[in-house]
This record gives C-alpha cells, sequence and structure tokens, in this order.
C-alpha cells in the first residue's frame, strides 16, 4: 500500500480511498468508476479502494505494451509497487463513466472508458482510451487486462527510455 506520505500529495494517482488521483474531491477515482462497473461482484468491504478489490495472487497484464517494457505483473504487492511508480510519472485528472459488457456468468467483464491526466514530468496530456478485461473469483479481480494505446503513455512520460526507467525495479 502507498504510504502516508503520499497520501498528503496531490499530484499521486487516485485508485481509492485511501490513494490520492487528485485534490479535486470531485472527480471521481478509479475504484470508484470500477466500483460502479462491477457492483455486487466485488467484495463489499472493499468499497472504491482498487487494492482492497484485488486478489492477493491477482495477475494484470498490459497486452499493448510499449516494446521491451512491462508485460505482465502478478500479486497484489507488486501492483502496489508498480501503481506508486505510475504515480510519479502520469496524474490522473478525471475518468469516464465506463461501458459495461457482462458476461452471462457474471465474473467477467469487459469495460470501456477513458481518463483525462497529463503526465506530471512532461505536463503533456495523458487522454487515454481502455478496454478492460476483468475476471472475478471469489469477489475479487483475479485478472486485469488492460488495453490502451502505447504512443499517448509515452508521449505523456516523455519517451519509452524515460518511461521504462520509470517503472523498472
Amino acid at each position: 500500500m502507498l504510504s502516508d506520505s503520499a497520501v498528503a500529495k496531490p499530484s499521486k494517482l487516485y485508485w481509492g480511498d485511501n490513494h490520492i488521483m487528485s485534490d479535486r474531491k470531485t472527480i471521481p477515482s478509479f475504484g470508484a468508476m470500477l466500483r460502479k462497473a462491477l457492483k455486487d461482484a466485488i467484495i463489499p468491504e472493499a468499497g472504491e479502494d482498487f487494492l482492497a478489490m484485488c486478489a492477493d495472487d491477482i495477475v494484470f497484464k498490459f497486452p499493448f505494451t510499449p516494446n521491451e517494457s512491462l508485460t505482465e505483473i502478478i500479486g497484489l504487492e507488486a501492483i502496489t509497487r508498480y501503481l506508486a511508480k505510475i504515480g510519479a510519472v502520469l496524474e490522473f485528472e478525471s475518468f469516464s463513466d465506463p461501458i459495461i459488457h457482462e458476461s452471462k456468468d457474471g465474473e467477467t467483464f469487459i469495460l470501456e472508458f477513458s481518463c483525462q491526466g497529463k503526465g506530471t514530468q512532461t505536463a503533456a496530456r495523458y487522454d487515454q482510451n481502455y478496454v478492460a478485461v476483468i475476471s472475478i473469483q471469489q469477489k475479487r479481480i483475479a485478472q486485469y487486462r488492460d488495453y490502451w494505446n502505447p504512443l499517448i503513455l509515452l508521449e505523456a512520460t516523455g519517451g519509452l527510455e524515460t518511461f521504462k526507467e520509470s517503472i523498472n525495479d
């Protein structure tokens, strides 16, 4: 989980109840968008906290990631570290209401949504469209496949090398 010092800084991402996206309280969080989309499929105690919605062994995949960049993250601890690094290079301002496609089994969801934001080091816009394929098991997110345009990410973060340096351990 992010440290308390990260919570106090408005330039960090807002992934849920305890993770800052912006100092504008009227903007919904990523966690709030997911709660709206996934409703009762997710454990109620998670509230709008994205990390609390995730299984300990979650698999997060990036099928369209930039060349030689991270394509998969496994485990809640690894996701937590990754989100802290992303928060250092991207500031999200808002998320759209998602278009929701639910499977008949109620455990797979396809979400279409967008976000507006900017690169923290470049101030270049990060206005991105996403398609997310989410698999739920035991009321937690077990797999999240995140489809987005890598060119928008690279422009906002200052290029491939800069992005890779920011997220690699």
